[in-house]
C-alpha cells in the first residue's frame, strides 16, 4: 500500500490500464406501427441497428443518445433496458457488452425529420420485425428478436453472443423453456426468472336502476374501447384483487363502494405477451344520488356512461364484451364465480 493517497489522476491512470470489456449501446428504434429502423453504413455492406461504442467516461444511455444524434440528427429519450449480451473477443482481442435500449416509438413527425448529418449512414429503412430479422446479420438478427421479446413481455434478456441464457426473463424460445425446465436444468433462482409472467387486473360491475352498464372511456391508449371501472393489482405493495377492486372505484369515480361477490375470472393470453387475469366483482346498483357524486380523474378518465347490454358492442372490445355478459348472467342467476377465456365459459368436462 502506498504511504500516501494516490491522487485522483493517478488512480484514474490505474484503472483505465486494467484489462476491461468494450462496451457498446444499441437501440432499438420503433415507429408508432412497431417497425424496426435499420441502417446502411457508408463503410460496410452489411446493415445494422442504430448505436455504437461507448467512450471515455460516457454511460450506455449518453452514448447511444450521442450515437443517435451524430449518426441520424435524432434527439429522443434512451428508453429502458431490453437485453445485455456479452461477447468473446473478437477480432479486436477484447470481449463486448452490448446494451440494447428501446428508443420510442417515434411520432411521423420525428421519423420523419431523420437525415445523415456525418455521413456515415446512407439509408435508413423501416422494417416488420420478421424483415428485419432476415436484413440483419446472424450476429444481430437473435439480439432484435430477443429485445422484441423482452419489450413485449416486459421482462430483460440475458445474453451471451446472442443466445439468451437459461436463466434470462426474456428471449428463450417457449418450446425450448418448457424442454430445459422438464429436463431440470434450472436452479431455484433461474426456474422464478424464465417462469411464464401473468399481469393481474380486478373490475367492478355496476349498473344503473335500468340496468345499463357503468363503463368509463380512458384518456389513454385507445378512447374508442370502453373499460370497466377497475386497474391492476399492486401485488408488490401486498393487495389482493378484492382490495384493487375498491381502490380503483375510489380513484376513478370517487365512489367508496365495497365489492361485492366475485361473478368472474377472466384468463386472456397473446403470444409473447403476459397472460392477463381479470377479477370481476359484482358492485351493486348506483342510485340517481349515488351516480351524481361521481368524480372522475381528468388525466386518467374523459367520461362514463350508463350503457344497456344490448349496446356494449359498440363501445368494448368483444373480449370485454363477453367478460360482462357472462358477468350479468352470473349475477342475474346467482351463480359463479364463472370461469372464463376471453370472455368464454371455460368447458368443465
Amino acid at each position: 500500500m502506498p504511504d500516501q493517497p494516490l491522487s485522483p489522476d493517478a488512480v484514474r491512470a490505474h484503472y483505465a490500464a486494467q484489462p476491461s470489456p468494450l462496451v457498446a449501446a444499441t437501440g432499438i428504434v420503433l415507429d408508432q406501427r412497431g417497425r424496426v429502423l435499420v441502417l446502411t453504413a457508408s463503410y460496410k455492406t452489411e446493415r445494422e441497428l442504430p448505436g455504437g461504442g461507448v467512450e471515455d467516461t460516457e454511460t450506455p444511455e449518453e452514448g447511444l443518445a450521442r450515437e443517435l444524434k451524430e449518426e441520424l440528427d435524432l434527439s429522443v429519450p434512451v428508453g429502458r433496458l431490453l437485453a445485455v449480451d456479452s461477447r468473446p473477443p473478437g477480432r479486436r482481442g477484447r470481449s463486448l457488452v452490448v446494451h440494447v435500449h428501446l428508443v420510442g416509438p417515434l411520432t411521423p413527425a420525428e421519423a420523419s425529420a431523420i437525415s445523415f448529418p456525418d455521413g456515415e449512414v446512407t439509408e435508413a429503412r423501416w422494417l416488420t420485425p420478421d424483415e428485419a430479422y432476415e436484413a440483419l446479420p446472424a450476429r444481430n438478427a437473435p439480439l432484435l428478436r430477443a429485445a422484441l421479446a423482452a419489450l413485449y413481455s416486459g421482462s430483460l434478456a440475458h445474453l451471451v453472443g446472442g443466445a439468451p441464457q437459461p436463466g434470462s426473463p426474456a428471449g428463450l424460445d417457449p418450446e425450448h423453456r418448457a424442454a430445459l425446465e422438464h429436463a431440470g436444468v434450472f436452479n431455484a433462482a433461474d426456474h422464478r426468472a424464465v417462469r411464464p409472467k401473468a399481469l393481474t387486473a380486478a373490475s367492478v360491475l355496476l349498473t344503473d336502476t335500468a340496468g345499463g352498464v357503468l363503463l368509463v372511456q380512458p384518456a389513454y391508449g385507445s378512447p374508442d374501447h370502453w373499460n370497466l371501472p377497475g386497474g391492476g393489482v399492486d401485488s408488490d405493495l401486498g393487495e389482493i384483487p378484492r382490495t384493487a377492486a375498491r381502490r380503483e372505484v375510489r380513484e376513478e369515480l370517487g365512489l367508496d363502494i365495497a365489492p361485492g361477490r366475485l361473478l368472474a375470472v377472466n384468463w386472456s393470453h397473446r403470444p409473447g405477451y403476459p397472460a392477463r387475469v381479470r377479477f370481476l366483482y359484482d358492485g351493486g346498483t348506483l342510485d340517481s344520488a349515488a351516480l351524481s357524486r361521481i368524480r372522475l380523474p381528468e388525466a386518467e378518465l374523459l367520461q362514463w356512461r350508463a350503457v344497456p347490454p344490448a349496446e356494449l358492442s359498440a363501445l368494448t372490445k368483444s373480449a370485454l364484451r363477453r367478460q360482462i355478459e357472462a358477468a350479468l348472467r352470473a349475477r342475474a342467476t346467482s351463480t359463479g364465480p364463472v370461469e372464463l377465456h376471453a370472455g368464454r365459459p371455460v368447458p368443465t368436462g
